[in-house]
This record gives structure tokens, C-alpha cells and sequence, in this order.
């Protein structure tokens, strides 16, 4: 062998070894080993050179790529001998849907190796690593990698969260609009039933956050959030309901007091009532309490009146059946024609006498 590439390791009678440096695929063939003995003895080899492939390159993408376009990304790499296998990765999770092609090069007996990821692109793609791993032999379990950043632009994507899920009368609630797009999208707009916000001074917004304060009845609508960027708007709406105020009431007690009745000798009956009443209310959760009539404490308060009457007819029932009275009807007959005060005194002491009694009685 000529080649200043080739030195001789080692020479004996039992072996003969020769080391090839900077090694090209020209160097492939048989090799012949020769002794030259009586008869010659000889001992051939077949050396295979493996063609390391070139770090791959993609090719296809423009930046930015609009959500919906078509993307087709190649990976090639070329100089592999066998040829190489190529595989695809987004974000570390391998695609198995590309299409391959390998070219072989007849003058150096090579290959030409190519693949083609072929999607549509979404808004989820935003940011992703796309990356063409090239695996063969002589890279000794070390492929060979080329990355590329996808960046996709698409139209907002609006969301509405509110802070309250039960809004009642008298309350505040907050709507934050989250807009999420690319470019970032631009100050939010928000409306009501198709226009402006009627009540700048209780609905406040601050950014995206819309600030409704005191709540009422005419609060009720729909409310809209928009947003826009250069590729596009979008929007979404909000129904909100106030309702009305939860109240929850304890039951009323009623605790009538001691009640007393005096009857006199006039007949003249005295009652005096004094009926306390206790009622207590859970307040609702905006701090209004509403109290309608109370039917416990007005049927307590007829019970003690009936229960007082009905003492002072037995009372005085009682008073007037024990001082039963006899009184003289009949005047003193003479009185009248005496001529003196003694006269008349005396003529009424004797009319007395013999003069009839008569009973009455009061029942």
C-alpha cells in the first residue's frame, strides 16, 4: 500500500497489523493480507466507512405565521451513508404524520435525506419548539438536533369572571375581562344592552375590571367585553340578575304582664295593661331588615283584654250580692203642714212608726 495514510503497526511471523488515519470513503474496499510462506498463505477483509450525516438544517418557516395558514417545515441532511433517519418533535412529544424522501449520491455513495412536517397553524403552536432530530450509527447514540420557535398571531380569545355568583340588591360585583391574543390585545370596551354604561358613577372601570357598585333592579342587562389587536376582535357577553334581598325571621315571643283591677264603691273599674314584646330578626347579608305585622303579638294582647273583662264582671258581681241596702220609701206624712222644725220632727218620728217599710233589692 502507497498511501502515507497507512503505517505499519506491527510486523512478525504470526502477525501484520496496519492502522489507516483521517479515513474517507474512498477507503472502503477489501484489504488482502499476505504471507509468504511455502505454499503463500493469505487472509482477506472487507472495511465498510460509514458517511456521517451534516447537522440538519429547517427550512419553510417565516415568523410571524398567521392562526389558520398552512406551515410546511423541512429538515434535511445530507453526506449520511447509510442513510439517516429523521423524526420529528414539538415540545418533546414526537410527530409521527411527515413525509420522508432519501436521495442517494452515486459519486461518493451517499445520501441526501429529507422530511417534511406538513400542519395548520393554531394558537396553541404560539411559542412551541418544533425540533428535526437526525439518528444514525456513526453518531454513536448522540443525534444530531436543529430547533426551531414558532410564533403565531391570532385574534383575542375574551372570558368574563365575576366576583359574585348571587348578586342581591344593595351589593357591589366586579366583572374582570380576560382577553388573551397575539399581538396583546388593547384596552378592553365594555357596554350594556348595545351601548354605553348608564351610570358612569357607580360603574367604574379600571382596565379590564368593570366596578358596579349599590346595586339595583335596573342594573340588569347584558354586559359586553371587547377586544381587539391587529389581527382581529372578539367578545364576550355577561347576563347579570340582581335579585332581591334574603331575609330570614325568628319567631316572635310575647310575654304579657302582671294585670290588676280595683272596683270602688262608685262602680268605677280601673285596669291597667302593660303587654312587652320581643322580636328579633337575622339580618340579611346587605344589612336591611324588613317586619311585617306581628299576628302572635296582636292575639296575645286580645287574650289579656278578654281574660280582664271577664275578672272585673266577677268582681263586681261578687261586690254588689254582699252589701245588699233597705231604704225607706215613704216620706213622713204631716211634715209638710207642721208649723214648726219640733213639729215636724215629731209628727215624722210618729208617721215613722206605723209607716210601711219597704224592701228594694238590687240583684
Amino acid at each position: 500500500l502507497r498511501d502515507n495514510r497507512i503505517e505499519l503497526v506491527r510486523a512478525s511471523w504470526h502477525e501484520l497489523s496496519i492502522s489507516v488515519s483521517d479515513v474517507s470513503l474512498s477507503d472502503e474496499g477489501q484489504y488482502t493480507c499476505s504471507l509468504f510462506t511455502m505454499p503463500v498463505k493469505t487472509s482477506k477483509a472487507f472495511l465498510t466507512v460509514l458517511g456521517v450525516p451534516e447537522k440538519p438544517q429547517i427550512t419553510g418557516f417565516t415568523s410571524p405565521v398567521m392562526e389558520g395558514e398552512r406551515m410546511q417545515l423541512t429538515c434535511k441532511t445530507s453526506g449520511s451513508k447509510p442513510a439517516a433517519d429523521i423524526r420529528w418533535f414539538k415540545n418533546d412529544k414526537e410527530v409521527k404524520d411527515v413525509k420522508y424522501l432519501k436521495e442517494e449520491d452515486a459519486v461518493r455513495k451517499t445520501f441526501t435525506v429529507s422530511s417534511t412536517l406538513d400542519f395548520l397553524a393554531d394558537r396553541s403552536d404560539d411559542g412551541a419548539v418544533v425540533s428535526c432530530r437526525v439518528d444514525h450509527e456513526s453518531l454513536n447514540s448522540t443525534p444530531q438536533i436543529a430547533m426551531q420557535v414558532l410564533e403565531i398571531h391570532y385574534t383575542p380569545l375574551v372570558k368574563i369572571i365575576s366576583s359574585n355568583s348571587w348578586p342581591e340588591e344593595g351589593q357591589s360585583i366586579v366583572l374582570t375581562c380576560e382577553s388573551k391574543g397575539k399581538p396583546v390585545p388593547e384596552p378592553v370596551l365594555w357596554t350594556k344592552d348595545g351601548g354605553e354604561l348608564p351610570d358612569p358613577e357607580r360603574m367604574v372601570v379600571n382596565g379590564r375590571v368593570l366596578s358596579i357598585s349599590f346595586l339595583n333592579k335596573t342594573d340588569n342587562g347584558t354586559y359586553r367585553c371587547e377586544a381587539k389587536n391587529p389581527i382581529g376582535r372578539n367578545s364576550t357577553e355577561y347576563v347579570l340578575i340582581v335579585h332581591d334581598v334574603f331575609n330570614t325571621l325568628l319567631p316572635t315571643t310575647v310575654i304579657p304582664s302582671l294585670t290588676t283591677a280595683t272596683v270602688t264603691t262608685n262602680v268605677a273599674l280601673t285596669a291597667s295593661t302593660t303587654t312587652s314584646a320581643a322580636a328579633t330578626s337575622i339580618r340579611d347579608p346587605n344589612g336591611l331588615t324588613q317586619t311585617g305585622p306581628d299576628h302572635a303579638l296582636i292575639g296575645g294582647i286580645v287574650a289579656v283584654v278578654v281574660f280582664v273583662t271577664l275578672c272585673s264582671i266577677i268582681l263586681l258581681g261578687r261586690y254588689l250580692a254582699r252589701h245588699k241596702g233597705t231604704y225607706l220609701t215613704n216620706e213622713a206624712k204631716g211634715a209638710e203642714d207642721a208649723p214648726d222644725a219640733d213639729t215636724a220632727i215629731i209628727n215624722a218620728e210618729g208617721s215613722q212608726v206605723n209607716a210601711e217599710e219597704k224592701k228594694e233589692y238590687f240583684i
